[in-house]
This record gives structure tokens, C-alpha cells and sequence, in this order.
């Protein structure tokens, strides 16, 4: 017969073992559920989830904001517009005065400056041409291609320079400098460049429209027109009295001013509508402060003359290497700039 004492020790014996196998159990239980991140949210039903990998996208693909360096070079770089982007007047090779080339786009433009100055990650082409109108932008001239086609969605840098054809500013200053018996005086050319500039607040806004839509994450940057006189008594420029440079200083300013507001208020729709890209403005109408025609060191060609045909040479009244340095400068200055708001 087991004992009072005996039988309470087996008693305990068993319920020992008995926690000793139900820890084991919960041991068991548990574990899994700690090595297994999803099983453990499951049997808890606590909503949680592994996080998820990292992703490296590209920048312009997502919804953050960009600097605008990155805005600018996460595509391509293209250079469009008239003379003053093409470089007529900074000829400094052989191949720059080649006569096969319509467009005179020269190795000293603006251009060759910006495209060093970043690394762009789809490349840079160089399409401006001399002579070139808001409508040549648009349908092409003397055989080469429009050059809105040489933009697109991968386009995510756009310099122009354009309106000076619009309004025939270079026969404008050939006009004060050429005094036949015949023609206007200097002054009285204002009738008709502001029926031109008319024209041209109507078609500019049409022209930044159809860039935009063709390459709508890009930054389209348009600059002014630099001031070419000094206005100072003194200073030669091409027999073209003090008064006369004021004059034409004058409608220089007010064609940067005209390009300005179009630029700004292209820019407003991108921003009202939520678009990714920009129009900004570089104006350079002080860009050749003390180096205008007439100086010693100056960043703008006087006036040359083609006698036969009583015409202004191309080159007359465009900026010279120096000149073309001086505005590479102010676009690199604003790409790094950027437009004053928020890029995505």
C-alpha cells in the first residue's frame, strides 16, 4: 500500500512533466511564428507587413521634387531659335564659314558652352538657325526640317532665342547706319516695328505652346536680346548718332520685354494646370554691359556692309565669341537657377 506522503509525491511528479511538456508545445508554437514575420502577423491578425524592398527609380519618374539641375538633364538638351543661337558672328574655324551651311551654326555658339556644362543623360542636339522666324520654328526654311521635330518627351532642355526676324531688327539698324536719299530716317521706323512686335506678342504665345506640348516635362528657357550701343557720345558706332542708339536701344528693350511676358505667362498655364515642365526667361539686354559696339573689347560685330546689294553682312550687329561666352553664362546661371517654383 502506497503511503499518504507517496502517493502525493507522484502526485506532483506527473503535473511537473506535464508543464514541462506544455512549454515545450508553446515553444514549439512560437518560435515559427518568430522566424516567420508573415506567419506571426497572420496568427495575430495584427495588419502588418514586411517592408517592401528598395526600388532606385529614375528621379523625373517619380512624384517628388526635382532640383533644377535635375530637371534639366534627366533628358536631352536642345538648342533652337534664330542667329543668336545658331553663333553668326563668332566664326572662329574653317567649317564655321562652310557656305553649304544654311543655318551658320558655328563651333563658338552658346550652345557648345551649356553642353559641356552638364552631364545630360540622353545627349544634346543643336538645331537653331540663322535667319530663323517663330513660323521657320514651326515649319521649317530654306529646306531644313521644322525645328519643333527635333524635340520630344525626352527633351528636357530647350534654349531659344527668337523674335528679332519677326520684327526685322537687323534691317532696322541697317536702316539707321545706310541714310540714302530715299529712306526712313532712323526714328521713323517705329511705325512699322511696332506693327511687327504686335504680330509677334500674337505668335509667340502659339509658338511656346506647340513646344511645351511637344515635349511637356522639359525646361524651355528663352532669352532676351542684349543691348548693342553704349550711349555714350564718344564712342563710334557706325555713324549712328547718340540719340539713334538710345532709339534702338530702346526697341531692343521693349522686344526682351514683349519675349518676357510670354515666356511668364506660358509658364503660369504649366503651372496652373499641374505640368511637369517650365518657360523661363533669361534676360540679357545688360548682358554686354561696357562691351557693346563702339568699345574696345566689344561682345557685339559693328556693322559690315555688302555694298553690291546695299545689305548688312549676317554677322553685323551679332555677338562676337566673347559675346556668345557671356550669354552660355546666363543660360548655365539659370538652368542652376531654375524657374522660381517647384519642378517634379
Amino acid at each position: 500500500m502506497i503511503s499518504p506522503a507517496g502517493w502525493l509525491r507522484d502526485r506532483l511528479g506527473e503535473r511537473r512533466a506535464a508543464v514541462v511538456v506544455l512549454v515545450a508545445l508553446l515553444v514549439l508554437a512560437v518560435v515559427p511564428l518568430v522566424a516567420l514575420p508573415a506567419a506571426r502577423c497572420a496568427a495575430f491578425d495584427i495588419g502588418c507587413r514586411e517592408p517592401d524592398p528598395e526600388v532606385r527609380t529614375d528621379p523625373v519618374a517619380t512624384a517628388r521634387a526635382l532640383t533644377p539641375v535635375e530637371a534639366a538633364t534627366w533628358g536631352s538638351y536642345v538648342a533652337l531659335g534664330d542667329s543668336y543661337s545658331s553663333g553668326v558672328g563668332s566664326e572662329a574655324t574653317v567649317s564655321d564659314h562652310n557656305p553649304l551651311d544654311r543655318c551658320h551654326r558655328t563651333s563658338k555658339a552658346y550652345y557648345h558652352e551649356v553642353s559641356k556644362a552638364f552631364d545630360f543623360a540622353k545627349g544634346t542636339g543643336f538645331w537653331a538657325c540663322s535667319g530663323a522666324t517663330t513660323s521657320d520654328v514651326l515649319k521649317g526654311r530654306g529646306g531644313e526640317p521644322p525645328q519643333l521635330d527635333r524635340i520630344g518627351p525626352d527633351t528636357s532642355l530647350i534654349t531659344l532665342s527668337i523674335g528679332g526676324n519677326d520684327v526685322g531688327f537687323s534691317k532696322v539698324l541697317a536702316g539707321c547706319v545706310v541714310k540714302l536719299p530715299w529712306s526712313k530716317d532712323c526714328t521713323r521706323q517705329g511705325e512699322d516695328i511696332a506693327e511687327r512686335m504686335a504680330e509677334l506678342r500674337r505668335n509667340l504665345p502659339g509658338l511656346l505652346d506647340k513646344i511645351t506640348a511637344k515635349a511637356p516635362r522639359a525646361r524651355v528657357i528663352v532669352m532676351g536680346y542684349p543691348r548693342a550701343f553704349s550711349e555714350m557720345s564718344g564712342v563710334g558706332a557706325d555713324n549712328i548718332t547718340v540719340s539713334d542708339q538710345r532709339w534702338l536701344n530702346a526697341r531692343a528693350h521693349d522686344l526682351s520685354r514683349l519675349i518676357g511676358q510670354s515666356a511668364a505667362e506660358a509658364d503660369a498655364q504649366i503651372a496652373a494646370r499641374g505640368g511637369r515642365g517650365s518657360v523661363e526667361f533669361v534676360d540679357a539686354y545688360g548682358a554686354f554691359a561696357g562691351h557693346e559696339v563702339g568699345s574696345k573689347e566689344p561682345y557685339m560685330n559693328g556693322l559690315t556692309l555688302n555694298l553690291s546689294a546695299l545689305e548688312a553682312e549676317p554677322r553685323s550687329y551679332h555677338p562676337t565669341a566673347a559675346g556668345q561666352r557671356a550669354l552660355a553664362g546666363l543660360f548655365i546661371q539659370q538652368v542652376k537657377k531654375g524657374p522660381g517654383r517647384p519642378l517634379s
